[in-house]
């Protein structure tokens, strides 16, 4: 302990811990994006002192942020070249025939393949294919859903490629001179947490998963009265003008709550019963999407348009199409409204609606603040709905044609993304140098366009990895690590390595729930490794102790990217992702450690 006191207090050790909880409090607040949080924190360990510029910029040239940015464009090439329609057929099979049956495909099937390809892409992918079946079965999204996030997350830890959490946490390792990860080093551990993580799942899924369906209701049907919000005008000749919403048959015709009324600069908050209306009002209403299409043909109110272009009249023809959106997570639209947007303009589509989660909204649809897993209604040509297939920043939750698509070049980026893994797997290059190559066979084979290439790759991420790389350098470099790891000897030295393991485990998964997990592991990576050094133990062996608890994030929509995108579309609440989660948290806090032991037959 004493030697912790003596660390912390220098210049440069008070400094780093000042940053460090900062971006803690950051991460944990939400205030401003993650990849902020870490630019930020990058740029004060460089004015202070307390790293060089070439030692805090160091992450941004690291093999491992190449390696990622080169897989975000394979496996972007490997969607859109048709190579995974198989997946999507299996998955949207009729013959799949009760939630328990698909949960446990999606275990046997999108476990595997997200050990190789990203899960942010396996899930957009998936998503609107699930959203089909369940429209189709009667079955409530939120039966299926959140498994679907947790396969893909339970498949990540197989290789090296599952995720791009693990390419930093093997840059990390490296760094410190812990030594690299192998491709496939850690996979018979990741191997029996899918297995038992899948069973779990399986036997859990009847009495944990919640049913937030009502009359066997689905996302793009018949939403419950407090699923949209949405703004309506009062045009001329409306038999509205000159009466009080009492008076009126608004709400008996159409079952929507008046939340709020707007004339000019004006807003008047219920109670509105009593208020009489005038021609150009704009009623806040929420309602059924059933009554909300209603509205559309209905003389007494219109749909208000946004300020930056009203209604076309060819908006009206039958080539029209209402579907849903999802924001995910790093979508660039996060953060700007509507209207800022010029939403219409740049998409050629009319927001009829927004929801998110079961939040009720009190502000007018143009002004409200666009955030990761929100649901937007959308209304616009077919055209402009099969373009937004294509776009990074939403993901359709229908499909538009009954048969999925094929592409002649499916063969091609397969075999492509075969090549990658094998070359490396067998030495015959260095793993950078496989994905390098195999981003440009994509590109030059045709199987992903220039442009999209640019477009693949999630700059937040890039941002993030990057930037997070200085903690772990200012925490060696101060000897922080070294000292908190010496601190922690003084509780850990008497117990056995299995409890050490789990303790390390469990203090990573539930840091992980409430930040980032690639700061989680930028910050533990290197006490871990100090701790193992003073217990008499492999180092590796508590680095994957941080690297699996960072990556079993089962405990809320925060923790995990793809939880936060299922979170809407399966119109869960809160507590649902715990009530499933922490048995499966639970089991794994005990099974990986015992696993990590048997591995390094410790």
């Amino acid at each position: 302990m004493l030697e912790l006191l003596y660390a912390a207090f220098n210049t440069a050790s008070l400094i780093t811990l000042a940053v460090i909880g900062g971006a803690i409090v950051l991460f944990i607040g939400g205030w401003i994006a993650p990849e902020i949080t870490g630019l930020l924190a990058l740029a004060l360990l460089i004015a202070t002192g307390v790293l060089k510029p070439g030692e805090a910029l160091q992450g941004f040239g690291s093999p491992a942020l190449i390696t990622v940015m080169g897989l975000f464009a394979i496996s972007a090439g490997l969607f859109r070249s048709g190579g995974l329609d198989r997946l999507r057929a299996l998955i949207g099979s009729d013959a799949i025939r009760s939630p328990k049956r698909m949960i446990t495909l999606m275990v046997a099937a999108v476990g595997p393949v997200s050990a190789f390809v990203p899960n942010t892409p396996i899930v957009a992918a998936l998503l609107p294919v699930i959203e089909g079946w369940c429209h189709r079965r009667k079955v409530s999204p939120s039966r299926v859903l959140l498994p679907l996030s947790f396969a893909t997350v339970l498949g990540g830890t197989i290789t090296l490629f599952g995720s791009s959490v693990n390419l930093f946490a093997s840059e990390v390792s490296e760094k410190l001179g812990y030594g690299a990860f192998e491709l496939f080093g850690f996979t018979p551990i990741g191997i029996a947490v899918w297995l038992l993580g899948g069973l779990i799942m399986v036997l859990l899924a009847d009495r944990f998963l919640p049913d937030r369906g009502q009359n066997n209701d689905d996302l793009t049907a018949h939403l419950s009265s407090n699923g949209y919000l949405t703004e309506v005008e009062i045009p001329s000749g409306s038999e509205l003008i000159g009466v009080s919403l009492h008076g009126s048959r608004l709400q008996r015709r159409f079952d929507a709550d008046v939340l709020e009324l707007h004339r000019g600069s004006e807003r008047f908050l219920p109670p509105l019963a009593d208020r009489t209306l005038l021609m150009g009002d704009r009623l806040l209403l929420r309602c059924t999407r059933a009554d909300l299409l209603r509205l559309q043909q209905d003389h007494t109110v219109v749909l208000a348009p946004t300020s930056e272009l009203a209604i076309n009249k060819s908006d009206q023809q039958n080539n029209q199409r209402v579907v849903e959106v999802l924001l995910p997570s790093g979508s660039t639209l996060a953060g700007d409204c509507l209207r800022d947007l010029r939403f219409r303009q740049r998409y050629n589509v009319t927001v009829l609606a927004l929801r998110r989660g079961n939040e009720v909204l009190r502000e007018r649809l143009g002004r409200v603040i666009l955030k990761d897993g929100d649901v937007l209604l959308l209304q616009g040509p077919k055209d402009a709905i099969r373009g937004l297939q294509a776009n990074n920043d939403l993901v359709v939750l229908e499909q538009l044609e009954n048969d999925l698509p094929t592409v002649s070049r499916k063969r091609l980026a397969l075999s492509i993304s075969a090549f990658v893994i094998l070359l490396p797997a067998f030495n015959l290059m260095p793993l950078v140098a496989s994905v390098l190559f195999g981003t440009v066979a994509m590109v030059a084979s045709g199987c992903l366009r220039p442009g999209e290439l640019q477009r693949a790759i999630r700059l937040d991420v890039i941002l993030l990895l990057g930037s997070l790389a200085s903690f772990s350098v200012a925490l060696e470099k101060t000897g922080l690590a070294a000292a908190t790891a010496k601190a922690l000897l003084v509780g850990l030295q008497n117990w056995p390595i299995y409890w050490a393991l789990l303790a390390v485990f469990l203090f990573t998964t539930l840091l992980t729930e409430v930040m980032s997990n690639a700061a989680t592991v930028a910050m533990l990576i290197p006490i871990a490794g100090q701790l193992a050094l003073g217990l008499g133990e492999p180092p590796m062996a508590f680095i994957y102790a941080v690297l699996f608890g960072a990556s079993q994030s089962f405990l809320s929509p925060v923790g995990y990217q793809t939880n936060l995108m299922v979170f809407g579309p399966g119109r869960y609440q809160f507590l649902d992702i715990a009530r499933y989660g922490i048995p499966l948290t639970a089991a794994m806090t005990i099974a990986i450690p015992f696993f990590i032991c048997i591995y390094f037959k410790i």
